[in-house]
């Protein structure tokens, strides 16, 4: 597809779009940010994104590029028995401040208000997680060494302003290849976190939340 610059541009193909989703850029001094599609073979869709911002907050998100499941969305979690998912990616340089993550919302009606946010953090680069409380180390883990999916994470809670947000992220090193069910990740939450199964799973995204630097994602 044609490449993406702008802001909110998006393009739509099968059952996903591709956003851009440069919701921070004016906190940065200066940067810009490329997306593109660049296959789509029956579930799986390959993209890109290139990326360079500077200055700014240096806690402050500037993009979220992400491909989004259209498909199969806005069903109650009590309805949801699984959420499979493969993802490989690559990135060109490390010496950044991002995170690549999945990202979905709950809300109490089909696309209502968020209430709350679960990332699955697969990289954790020079960044961290929203947390309810920080130590010297930095965010504090409300459980500690959770085995879901083939590996350990822990898991942060905090309050964004707008929802609830719980990060899980792996106890060390980064995935670059994920094979697994979601779900266990909201099974884990229903059973230890109190989310409720009435709530809807209104979003489903997965893509890389730039704090700053440049590099190129690939997908």
């Amino acid at each position: 597809t044609t490449p993406i610059t702008g802001q909110f541009d998006s393009v739509n193909v099968g059952e996903y779009s591709l956003l851009n989703n440069l919701w921070g850029e004016y906190d940065a001094a200066s940067g810009s940010q490329t997306s593109q599609i660049t296959s789509l073979n029956g579930d799986y869709i390959a993209w890109t994104t290139a990326y360079t911002w500077i200055g700014g907050g240096p806690d402050q998100v500037k993009s979220y590029a992400n491909v989004q499941l259209n498909y199969g969305i806005n069903q109650q979690l009590s309805a949801i028995s699984s959420l499979p998912t493969d993802w490989q990616w690559s990135l060109s340089n490390e010496d950044i401040v991002a995170d690549v993550a999945y990202d979905l919302f709950t809300s109490w009606s089909p696309g209502g208000s968020n209430v709350n946010e679960i990332m699955i953090w697969l990289a954790n680069i020079n960044s961290g997680p929203i947390s309810a409380n920080y130590d010297a180390e930095g965010a504090v883990p409300i459980a500690k060494n959770i085995s879901l999916e083939g590996s350990t994470w822990n898991l942060y809670s905090g309050s964004n302003g707008v929802n609830q947000v719980y990060s899980f992220l792996l106890t060390s090193g980064t995935t670059q290849s994920f094979s697994g069910d979601i779900y266990s990740f909201f099974s884990y939450l229903i059973d230890n976190e109190g989310l409720n199964t009435a709530q809807y799973l209104t979003c489903a995204q997965a893509g890389t939340e730039v704090f700053s630097g440049t590099a190129n994602l690939t997908t």
